[in-house]
């Protein structure tokens, strides 16, 4: 017998609780377990004002953020739709049946004012750190370091080409607020940080819309505008121990790697014994930077020497250390000539009346003299390459693609590949609220839940 629905409403009034509809193992039950807001509202007190009318709840936007990056809801209009009609969400939220969602247009001027004031984004990120420290999910021996690009919201039309910066954006009061960021960053638009030797170039391309970020083809199949966002992972549960947004250049990515360390050694007292990563950290600046705060890099090493058109290669040379030269193979001196302080190059050249007299002139050089460009870093790069073979490099090597696998969860599972938010400002706020989703979401894969306290009152009238 088919059946028919009965009438939509029985009753005036009944009875609903939120707490029973929503599953035990719900993602957001276990989330709302470990996750702790506290500390981010003690941080923004001094941001508002002890009179007037109250504001909206800051907890209650960062939560609303968290659903937005733990499901892959990338527009902020659709993730206010979404927390109006999910029993879920209104739970997380402690909206309750009843609560108002707040408009779209509001998470715009609190991210612009109080939370960048007071990089409340970050805290959230460093709160959900410690507890993964205090379950024991990062052992703080070896970290893996690694940038992914992300497409910036920025036509590639929308470039001007040179050095020169427009002329419109002389007047500051005028222009957009990414472009006021440039302007008033232009020194650390261009990176973080640079040792000798990795000094990054001017942009040949600047986006009138988002001038912080960089042109590439990195992981495109297209020139795009981008960012690069860094992660540094401990390897032995693939926690992000730290992100950093960067321009989508390697030697910002470099760069963003140092800050990160640092930052992880200040905030946690994590001092990581090892590091891994791939070759485009293999630079002799950078590996001298690690093996003198005692990180052992496990990074293959940037080398050159052996394209040389089959001439001696530079292993073919003998260093003398304490004249600090170099002995060809036939048995005449290269003497440093000088240093190039832009890319850490140091040059040794020989004689040419040495050269001239030589037989084995053809098997060395063409020119009139042979000459030798050497990392000024030689020493920490010789000794990087010799812990390649070993097992602990190998294992290394194998853990670092844990980074990339984070990688490829963010873009294909969290559908994070293209920003909504201009500027390396936001830029930042969405790699560091990302970063605290795929936290939020291995922790609470690894280590369950306990159930946490009713948000509100169960039962509503309605």
């Amino acid at each position: 017998m088919m059946g028919r629905l009965e009438a939509r409403q029985t009753s005036l009034f009944y009875d609903f609780c939120l707490e029973d509809h929503l599953p035990q193992d719900h993602l957001l039950r276990r989330v709302a377990a470990v996750l702790d807001l506290s500390a981010v509202r003690k941080q923004l007190a001094p941001y508002y004002s002890s009179i007037g009318r109250p504001s909206l709840d800051p907890e209650l936007m960062i939560r609303m953020l968290l659903i937005g990056y733990l499901y892959g809801v990338r527009s902020e209009r659709r993730l206010v739709e979404e927390v109006h009609l999910n029993l879920a969400y209104r739970w997380f939220c402690g909206l309750g049946l009843t609560g108002e969602v707040p408009e779209r247009s509001s998470f715009s001027k609190t991210r612009h004012g109080r939370f960048r004031d007071s990089d409340a984004f970050r805290l959230v990120f460093e709160s959900v750190v410690r507890t993964c420290l205090r379950a024991g999910l990062v052992g703080g021996d070896t970290f893996a370091t690694d940038a992914s690009v992300i497409e910036a919201d920025a036509r590639i039309a929308r470039r001007v080409d040179g050095k020169e910066l427009p002329e419109d954006w002389s007047d500051p009061a005028r222009v957009t607020r990414p472009v006021r960021e440039y302007l008033d960053e232009l020194d650390k638009a261009a990176g973080l940080t640079s040792l000798p030797g990795e000094q990054p170039q001017p942009a040949k391309s600047l986006s009138l819309t988002d001038p912080t970020a960089a042109l590439t083809s990195k992981g495109k199949s297209k020139i795009t505008f981008a960012y690069g966002t860094n992660y540094l992972i401990d390897t032995q549960a693939a926690i992000i121990v730290d992100v950093e947004a960067s321009p989508a250049r390697w030697t910002a990515e470099v760069a963003a790697t140092r800050v990160m360390i640092e930052r992880a050694k200040e905030r946690f007292d994590l001092r990581p014994k090892k590091l891994a990563a791939d070759t485009a950290y293999g630079s002799g600046g950078n590996l001298a930077w690690l093996v003198a705060r005692e990180i052992e890099p496990h990074i293959p090493v940037l080398d050159r020497t052996s394209q040389t058109n089959g001439v001696f290669t530079r292993n073919d040379f003998i260093f003398d250390r304490d004249n600090n030269t170099y002995i060809c193979p036939g048995g005449k001196s290269l003497p440093l000539a000088c240093e190039r302080r832009d890319n850490g190059i140091l040059i040794y050249r020989a004689s040419s009346l040495d050269c001239a007299g030589c037989s084995l002139k053809k098997k060395c050089t063409t020119a009139a003299y042979r000459s030798l460009s050497v990392n000024a870093h030689e020493e920490a790069r010789q000794h990087v390459a010799s812990l390649a073979g070993t097992e602990a490099f190998k294992k290394s090597a194998r853990e670092r693609r844990k980074a990339e696998m984070l990688f490829a969860h963010l873009k294909r599972n969290l559908n994070f590949r293209r920003l909504r938010l201009r500027g390396f400002t936001g830029a930042r706020d969405e790699f560091t609220l990302a970063a605290t989703a795929q936290n939020l979401r291995k922790l609470v894969k690894l280590i369950g839940f306990s159930p946490p306290e009713s948000l509100g009152a169960c039962t509503e009238q309605v």
